[in-house]
């Protein structure tokens, strides 16, 4: 009889043993199964890192990705883009980008970038902005085009392309369009969403590219001066006429500077542009000399509508 109640224990222990296991496990299982569907959540929500040349094309981006990208800049605020050395930490955040946005003209490091992306064979997505656009030659002076016939005698070619292709608005819807096919062959999920951002964003820069046509009519001066020849596409824009006083990066000689002060004086040129990024002393000698002044503007800053506002203001200003 005891043996009978004994046996009788021992199977309602195992059989309550296998019955509190198979619990566990389908608990187990479920809290798996959860958890799966939260990583892919949580994939699914990862927003998509845009490598960009310089500022101004972060706000493109962002404006057309919005909350589904997050943005790199190669050359940050400040930094010259012709001298800028990337940092090993730079560096490292740039490989993780699923979409590289090139100015695509003139700066050597974003063929560097390109061929990188390319020799580790990432996937990464190249978006060219130059595309679609007409393409502009840095203009000489007058008194360099003398040397440049001499040059050309001699078989050597001195022409090279102007890389400052967002200065104009026109160019900027151009650039955010070919964004927005980017991140859509990338995202093709989310397209109509991208389709809204973009459409809003071109929006604003008709609305930018009114404003400036507005506060530049009836301006009798069409001639400006810039240290460095960053407004050559807005002034091509807006019937400019811009006079740079130095080319890519070359300061001018003191020979160049009185050649400078007669040209800005037949001109009647009065201001001197210049930007943070460059050495301003060429400059400001030459604004003494033509009882001028020097003002800064800022082709490179972030907030593109608003910067592109203040420097049209600037120049409607001293274009009199």
């Amino acid at each position: 009889m005891k043996l009978k109640i004994i046996t009788i224990l021992v199977l309602l222990i195992v059989g309550l043993s296998i019955f509190v296991s198979g619990c566990t496990d389908s608990g187990d299982s479920r809290d798996n199964e959860n958890t799966g569907q939260e990583t892919e959540m949580s994939g699914a929500d990862e927003s998509i890192t845009v490598a960009v040349s310089v500022v101004p094309q972060a706000e493109f981006v962002e404006k057309v990705g919005g909350d589904k990208v997050k943005t790199v800049v190669i050359i940050p605020p400040g930094a010259d883009p012709h001298t800028y050395e990337l940092s090993p930490k730079e560096v490292q955040e740039i490989s993780k980008a699923s979409m590289l946005v090139t100015v695509g003209v003139g700066m050597p490091f974003e063929e560097v970038w390109v061929n990188k992306f390319e020799t580790m064979n990432s996937g990464t997505l190249i978006v060219n902005c130059s595309k679609g656009l007409e393409l502009k030659e840095l203009e000489e002076h007058d008194y360099e085009e003398e040397e440049g016939e001499h040059d050309e005698e001699s078989g050597e070619e001195h022409e090279e392309l102007d890389t400052h292709i967002w200065t104009s608005p026109a160019n900027a819807k151009i650039m955010v369009e070919d964004i927005y096919e980017g991140l859509v062959e990338l995202d093709p999920e989310n397209e109509a969403y991208y389709t809204q951002n973009r459409d809003a964003y071109l929006e604003e820069l008709d609305a930018l590219d009114t404003r400036i046509r507005e506060k530049l009519e009836g301006k009798e001066e069409k001639n400006f001066m810039v240290y460095h020849p960053s407004w050559g596409y807005f002034a091509a824009d807006y019937e400019l006429n811009m006079i740079s006083v130095e080319i890519e990066g070359k300061e001018p000689s003191a020979q160049d500077l009185a050649k400078l002060v007669d040209l800005a004086k037949e001109k009647n040129v009065k201001v001197i542009f210049v930007q943070s990024q460059f050495s301003t002393r060429s400059a400001e000698v030459l604004a003494q000399e033509i009882d001028g002044e020097v003002v800064a503007v800022d082709p490179l800053a972030k907030n593109y509508v608003e910067n592109m506002d203040n420097v049209s203001d600037i120049f409607a200003r001293n274009l009199v």
